[in-house]
């Protein structure tokens, strides 16, 4: 008889081991995987607060069933497990959150991101579900000791000090942090401030939130918005404006290029000599203090600026959750000019669903992996390769009625950037990270493509007729491979010089117009649109894009990024810290830098205004015939079906 009593456990005992462990992973986690500067005194009041009410989830239990509450228990451990681990590994790469809108991305991109999630795992993440292990072995040993039915005491207990801890955390934080919740780009704070899970459910909360803002909004919210717009608006240098009218253009997407790889040699080696030749070229403008301004949508992110000069969404793609808006965007305005417009990419057309995003910009044609042909040794996990890419898409380009606007997204140089070893002969680089190594084959791949395409070009007569937009569309190399980068480019890692490689390339080339002097202004991507639309002549007073013309005596330097910093050329704001922009030094807070981040922070507000509540539909710009998505649906013959 006593032999039999040790082979059982009571239900509290295993309640216990599962709360304690659940708490250690979230505290090893937090420390370890999100690398949160924890501070003593308030901020681990709020981290006891966050962690106390999600572990109080655990007491609903004793609601059920006795005999059923190991079951709910195992489930609900696993369920959070997954949530914190699916976060863990997102932020492996992008240093950002899993939202609602980024898991609907999931649907569109799923499959094909499997690979690059597969490479961000690792051997020792075993120990997130070690505890999910040791609690089956227990259940498998011992028998659970059940005594009465159900406790609807501790069940009210529990969820009686999650309210509290809740409350009190969100009191805390607010103090510690005033106007975090208005900050709902800046995920890093909230989840240091929130935990995971409440900022999981704020996340949903804010979801709906937005949607309930469009359907409330109305002509009168665009009154302001467009005054306040106007105001900042920015007149084009007559020394530039109509450089290139009436040329074609052709924009090129250079998948990940930062600016660090321009005139980076590895073992004696020029990473990028074909972009290396263009910085030389009197005939090129090349900006290289332009910061990428992408969000959670990254490579979408940049083509939704680069065509309607607005950032992307705080949360997820607007690619994938504001496809239905209306947008005034470059190939829309430019078909007032008689441009007929197409986007080439080597992937389906449903990938960060362009086939239905492009429809309410107004493309003419899309080009998708289903006009190329996608053998297994042309191919990589995103698609066709950028050398194929280019070569197949040249007779297509040619047959475009000109003057033409067309876009070319590559994907060769994407993380994990791993070459096949046909496709290249350039050395890896030499640090103890695999993926940085990797990241300079890939770049000079993206680079021998673009060059063989130049030559194409060329060969066509398109050359002559065109102005050429490269430009990089967001950072390949994340904040967590900074180790290796400080190798890289020789210096230590400081905060300025982790921003800095958040730079990316942006060449404008105009064949057979030699640009001369010209500003060499800090940016961002949203800057790009008003350049180059300037640079054809077209005017951008009437419409309600942010950028500003880089090459406009009037240019604004001040560049908030998507994640709420902001760089200027004497003031740079990285997580709510002051930097000499010049001398990397970080500078004790002025009230005048009180004027910067609000500058930078309306900016923001008034782009997630317009995005979230599709203003545009109440704004008719003159000359401006409204895009009707409904008149574009893309079939096999290149052509749109009306």
């Amino acid at each position: 008889m006593e032999e039999s009593n040790n082979k059982y456990i009571s239900f509290h005992t295993i309640f216990l081991i599962a709360l304690s462990s659940f708490v250690m992973k979230l505290l090893i986690t937090y420390n370890t995987q999100f690398g949160m500067d924890i501070e003593l005194g308030t901020q681990m009041i709020i981290l006891a607060t966050h962690i106390l009410s999600s572990v109080s989830l655990f007491f609903i239990l004793y609601i059920f069933n006795k005999r059923k509450q190991m079951i709910y228990l195992l489930i609900m451990d696993l369920l959070l497990t997954i949530l914190l681990y699916a976060n863990v590994v997102y932020y492996r790469f992008f240093n950002d959150f899993i939202t609602l809108p980024v898991l609907m991305q999931t649907r569109t991109n799923g499959g094909q991101l499997s690979n690059s999630a597969l490479a961000l795992m690792q051997p020792i993440d075993i120990l997130f579900f070690i505890d999910l292990i040791v609690l089956v072995v227990l259940l498998t040993v011992f028998k659970v000791k059940v005594v009465g039915n159900r406790s609807m005491k501790m069940a009210l207990i529990g969820l009686f000090i999650g309210v509290m801890m809740v409350i009190g955390n969100v009191i805390l934080a607010e103090n510690d942090r005033p106007g975090l919740f208005q900050r709902s780009f800046d995920r890093a704070y909230l989840v240091k401030y929130l935990g995971l899970y409440n900022f999981t459910l704020f996340d949903i909360y804010q979801n709906i939130h937005a949607t309930s803002e469009r359907a409330m909004a109305d002509s009168g919210d665009v009154v302001k918005i467009k005054k306040e717009i106007q105001d900042r608006y920015v007149s084009p240098s007559k020394d530039y404006f109509q450089l290139a009218q009436n040329r074609n253009v052709i924009v090129v997407s250079m998948e990940s290029l930062q600016d660090f790889v321009i005139n980076m040699k590895i073992e004696g080696k020029e990473v990028t000599p074909f972009l290396n030749s263009l910085v030389e070229n009197e005939e090129t403008f090349y900006f290289d203090q332009i910061y990428n301004q992408t969000g959670q949508g990254k490579t979408s992110d940049a083509e939704f600026i680069l065509d309607n000069s607005l950032y992307g969404m705080p949360q997820g793609s607007a690619y994938v959750n504001k496809a239905q808006n209306t947008f005034q965007s470059t190939p829309g305005i430019l078909k007032e000019y008689g441009y007929t417009s197409a986007s080439f990419h080597g992937n389906y057309q449903t990938f960060w669903n362009r086939n239905e995003m492009y429809r309410s910009q107004g493309y003419d044609r899309f080009y998708d992996a289903s006009y190329y042909d996608m053998n297994e040794r042309n191919t990589k996990n995103y698609g066709l390769k950028d050398k194929p890419f280019f070569e197949e898409s040249m007779p297509i380009l040619e047959e475009l009625p000109e003057p033409f606007y067309a876009k070319f997204i590559t994907l060769s140089n994407h993380f994990p950037f791993e070459m096949d070893e046909w496709d290249t002969n350039f050395p890896q680089a030499n640090t103890s990270d695999k993926v940085v190594n990797q990241y300079f084959q890939s770049a000079n791949y993206l680079d021998s493509a673009l060059s063989k395409f130049f030559t194409d070009l060329k060969k066509s007569g398109l050359y002559d007729r065109s102005i050429i937009v490269l430009y990089g569309d967001h950072y390949g190399i994340s904040e967590n491979h900074n180790e290796a980068m400080a190798e890289i480019i020789g210096k230590e890692m400081t905060p300025i010089e982790s921003l800095k490689l958040q730079q990316v390339p942006v060449f404008i080339h105009i064949p057979g117009v030699k640009t001369g002097d010209y500003p060499q202004p800090i940016g961002g991507q949203l800057d790009i649109r008003p350049t180059l639309l300037h640079l054809l002549g077209v005017e951008t007073n009437h419409y309600l894009g942010l950028g500003t013309d880089l090459l406009a005596k009037g240019h604004i330097e001040l560049t908030p990024l998507r994640n709420g910093d902001f760089v200027s050329n004497d003031i740079s704001m990285i997580n709510r810290r002051f930097y000499d922009s010049k001398s990397g030094k970080m500078i004790p807070y002025e009230e005048e830098f009180d004027q910067l981040t609000q500058a930078a922070r309306e900016k923001l507000d008034l782009s997630d205004e317009i995005l979230t509540k599709d203003l545009l539909r109440f704004y008719h710009p003159a000359g401006f015939t409204p895009i009707n998505r409904e008149d574009y649906h893309y079939v096999q013959d290149g052509e749109v079906e009306s």
